[in-house]
């Protein structure tokens, strides 16, 4: 069981992080608008780069599972 979530961590992780990295590419570049993800006084790149930050951490989350209980 914690083999299936540390894997769907990564998984979730790596997917999120490939969505933010390449929406901040797109939004750079100006194929999208990333004023639309602005809210509050954040600014859209910011919220974008979030989700690309939370991916990371979610996948490295999973690595150190993997790692720490040597189930790899």
């Amino acid at each position: 069981m914690l083999l299936r979530t540390c894997r769907l961590m990564i998984a979730v992780g790596t997917g999120l992080a490939l969505v933010g990295v390449l929406g901040l590419v797109l939004g750079f570049t100006g194929l999208i608008n990333l004023d639309v993800f602005a809210f509050g006084i954040s600014a859209g790149a910011r919220v974008v780069g979030t989700l690309a930050i939370t991916g990371c951490l979610l996948g490295a989350l999973g690595c150190f599972w993997l790692e720490f209980n040597n189930e790899s």
